[in-house]
Parts: C-alpha cells; sequence; structure tokens
C-alpha cells in the first residue's frame, strides 16, 4: 500500500515531467509560431528528384506548415519538352498534415500540464485514464503523417493547388503535394483526354493517395485518363525527429499504464 501511495505521488509525477519535456521539444520541431508570437520561422530548401531520371525535378521552400516557394522542372515524354513551373509570389501552400500533427500534440501537453507537481493522484484509474487521453492525441499525430489524405482526382484538379503556379498548369498536368511518414511527396499526374469515340470502358476512379496509370476521371464535362505518374519525396529531418519522439512519449506512457495496473490487480486482490 505504501508503495502503491509513492508511486501515486512521486513516480508518476517523475514520468509526466519527463513526458511533458519530451513532447514540448517534439512540439518544438514543428517550428510554427503561436499567433502573435512575432517569431520568424526558418526556412528550409528542399531538392526533390527521383534516382536516375529528370523527369520531374523541384526545389521546394518549406516554412513550418507551409510550402512558401516551388520550382518544378517536369519533362513531358511525348516530345521531351520541359516544362517550367513556379508559386505565384503572393501564394503558399498549407501542409495540413503538419499543422494537425502539431495541434495533437499541443493538446497532449495541455492534458499533462493540467496535473501539475502539486495535484494528487488519488487511484490508479486516475491515472490510467489521463495516460488514455494523452495517448490518443499522440496516436493521432503520429497518424496524420504516417497517413496522408485519399483524394479523388476531381478532388486533385479542383483543389487550389492547381491555381498556385505561374505560369498556370496546362490542363493535362495535375499536381498534389502530401507528407508520408518523415518524408515530403509530389505526385505529378499526366494525363489525356477521353474522346467521346473511344471503346474505353469508362470506370471513374475512387480516392487514394497515389493513382496509376489507366485510372479515369471527369472534370468539366470532360473525360480523362492518368497516362504518366511521377513521385518525387525527399526526407524532413525534423519529421523524423517528431516521429521518434512520438515513439519514445508512447512506450512511456504505456510502461506507466504497465507498472500501475499491476499494483492495480495486487490492490483489488489483496486479502482482508
Amino acid at each position: 500500500e505504501e508503495e502503491f501511495k509513492w508511486l501515486l505521488k512521486e513516480e508518476v509525477h517523475a514520468v509526466l515531467k519527463q513526458l511533458r519535456d519530451i513532447l514540448k521539444e517534439a512540439s518544438d520541431r514543428f517550428t510554427v509560431p503561436t499567433s502573435g508570437s512575432g517569431e520568424a520561422v526558418k526556412q528550409e530548401n528542399f531538392v526533390l528528384s527521383t534516382l536516375g531520371t529528370d523527369q520531374v525535378k523541384g526545389v521546394f521552400t518549406l516554412q513550418g506548415d507551409a510550402l512558401c516557394q516551388a520550382d518544378v522542372n517536369l519533362k513531358m515524354p511525348r516530345n521531351n519538352q520541359l516544362l517550367h513551373f513556379a508559386f505565384r509570389e503572393d501564394k503558399q501552400w498549407k501542409l495540413q498534415q503538419i499543422q494537425d500533427a502539431r495541434n495533437h500534440v499541443n493538446q497532449a501537453i495541455y492534458l499533462l500540464m493540467n496535473r501539475d507537481v502539486n495535484y494528487q493522484f488519488k487511484t490508479g484509474l486516475e491515472v490510467l485514464k489521463l495516460m488514455d487521453a494523452v495517448m490518443l492525441q499522440l496516436s493521432r499525430a503520429r497518424n496524420r503523417l504516417t497517413t496522408p489524405a485519399t483524394l479523388t482526382l476531381p478532388e486533385i484538379a479542383s483543389s487550389g493547388l492547381t491555381e498556385m503556379f505561374t505560369p498556370a498548369l496546362p490542363p493535362d498536368i495535375l499536381v498534389n503535394f502530401y507528407i508520408n511518414l518523415n518524408k515530403l511527396c509530389l505526385t505529378v499526374y499526366q494525363l489525356h483526354v477521353l474522346q467521346p469515340s473511344t471503346t474505353k470502358n469508362f470506370r471513374p476512379a475512387g480516392g487514394s493517395i497515389l493513382h496509376n496509370p489507366g485510372a479515369m476521371f471527369e472534370c468539366g464535362n470532360q473525360r480523362y485518363e492518368v497516362s504518366h505518374v511521377h513521385k518525387v519525396e525527399c526526407v524532413v529531418p525534423w519529421l523524423n525527429d517528431a516521429l521518434a519522439l512520438f515513439t519514445v512519449s508512447l512506450q512511456l506512457c504505456q510502461q506507466l499504464k504497465d507498472k500501475i495496473s499491476v499494483f492495480s490487480r495486487y490492490w483489488n486482490n489483496r486479502p482482508y
């Protein structure tokens, strides 16, 4: 009984402090200033290309959760024509996955801050509930980075991203940016128009993270088929760090849950 009381009073708070420190470090990795903080977020440049091919090359500037500059070179396979597109100077593209992941981390920190060093836990169940709530937020943060949104081709075609570029993207080119684990990814879809006289059986593609050649869709009373798909990516080091810190935090939560559960089982089964 005395050991359990010591666990609730001392060790639980030691673990909570450790978790707060780790999650503060994870939150800082996202380098997104809070509104009105006046902090300048550093810009980082990344080169996206595929080894052994020069079909698509891009240089991108990431500032916190926003792509603020993008230069893309695309070599058309039909005629080797080289196309160049860049973000308009007045535009930047928010990466919602990064924003959401950081919000979940901050929510986990908020839950921990509400149980400061003066707070006295009275039962093991109280600790278990707190750990479950923190782990839920951390799992959601990790999932936002590891699971990109599934989009249909019409959703990609009608997204604001298509209006970001100068010169404007031709109607037979679609692009999509997303985060996958610790990588910034760009997918370029080249399309060809399906003529009304085509004998192909038109079957519109559903939602997907990555559409394959042959996928069909309808947009603006015109039917298209994906002819070529180019995916380029690069590692964002601080996303790698954040994911590692999420893993360490989840392990700490689970270890504390396991220890509390052992004591709780003994407490419930003790002889009277």
